[in-house]
């Protein structure tokens, strides 16, 4: 069994997608659909940056959802080969599970767009810049860092918010608490503390405003439900009904993003390859996870894709 697999912020690069734009009108379609939806030059901005931009979250997300769809489009159009036909599962790594869902056909691509534009603003607007923080803990498994976070808290806001891989654990919350957490790492063992250059807390409960802002927009713009299930990020389990899709996705923006047990989850369910679309990132993360011998695929490249299309 396959599942197709959509990576989230931090994966995102200034010249994204321009190889592939230049080798494929499929591409192009997508960037400048997405660019026709959200009223700006996203595309112009992913190819030649200023980096700055491009990293602020209501541009990263949009941009990375892009890159992957347009992956998945040339993959599609080009080599003919369907979602529907080749992979049993979808999943991806927070804003990822909007391109999982894009892809699986519960969004449209210019309603996937917006949302994660208005996703992106309204996580940035929750917590005002340096009140919140993120760390990833290195060397840490999720009950080391959960008990870290929790020693670390002091009355605020420390937790975790993605559980990466048996060896990385992500932590959110108040400035002060994550930066006691980074402080205490060899106290628990753990090998390194970094904190991460993002401007906001994500997937703690400081986000609860962006939550609600989610959920009104859902309310809009419902999920229809997908062609394959999602394996969902709160919960870790696969997913096919509209209904609960579009709740889960008002719970991820507080919620934990719980990559480790969802690859187990797949695995377990028989999921033996995994291709990436748009990036390189979660490759990596799914071999660590998973408790046997798994097949990665990442395709960034025409040639990536191509190499896939004889493969499949």
């Amino acid at each position: 069994m396959r599942a197709f697999i959509f990576p989230g912020q931090g994966s995102q690069s200034v010249g994204m997608g321009k190889a592939l734009a230049e080798a494929s009108s499929v591409a192009r379609e997508v960037f400048q659909e997405v660019d026709d939806a959200l009223g700006q030059h996203l595309f112009k901005l992913m190819s030649e940056g200023p980096e700055d931009q491009l990293t602020l979250t209501e541009n990263a997300q949009p941009a990375i959802m892009a890159n992957a769809i347009a992956t998945l489009r040339v993959l599609e159009k080009e080599g003919g080969v369907t979602l529907a036909a080749k992979a049993d599962y979808v999943a991806g790594h927070s804003l990822g599970e909007y391109s999982a869902l894009c892809a699986a056909g519960a969004f449209d691509l210019a309603t996937t767009a917006r949302l994660l534009k208005t996703r992106g603003q309204a996580m940035q607007a929750a917590v005002p810049v340096g009140v919140g923080a993120m760390a990833a803990l290195l060397g840490a498994d999720i009950d080391t860092a959960q008990k870290l976070a929790d020693a670390a808290a002091d009355g605020e806001v420390c937790t975790v918010a993605n559980d990466n891989d048996p060896s990385q654990v992500v932590i959110s919350g108040h400035k002060g608490a994550v930066e006691r957490a980074v402080a205490l790492v060899k106290d628990y063992g753990i090998k390194r503390g970094v904190l991460l250059p993002v401007s906001a807390p994500f997937h703690c409960p400081l986000m609860q405003p962006a939550a609600d802002a989610m959920a009104e927009a859902l309310g809009t713009n419902p999920p229809a439900a997908p062609l394959v299930p999602v394996v969902a990020n709160v919960t870790a389990a696969p997913v096919s009904d509209a209904a609960e899709i579009r709740d889960l996705l008002v719970q991820q923006v507080t919620g934990r993003v719980r990559w480790r047990e969802s690859v187990r989850a797949m695995e377990d369910i028989g999921v033996g390859q995994f291709v990436e679309f748009g990036g390189k990132v979660l490759g990596p993360m799914v071999k660590r996870s998973a408790s046997g011998e798994v097949e990665v695929t990442s395709l960034i490249s025409m040639d990536d894709i191509e190499a896939l299309i004889k493969a499949l």
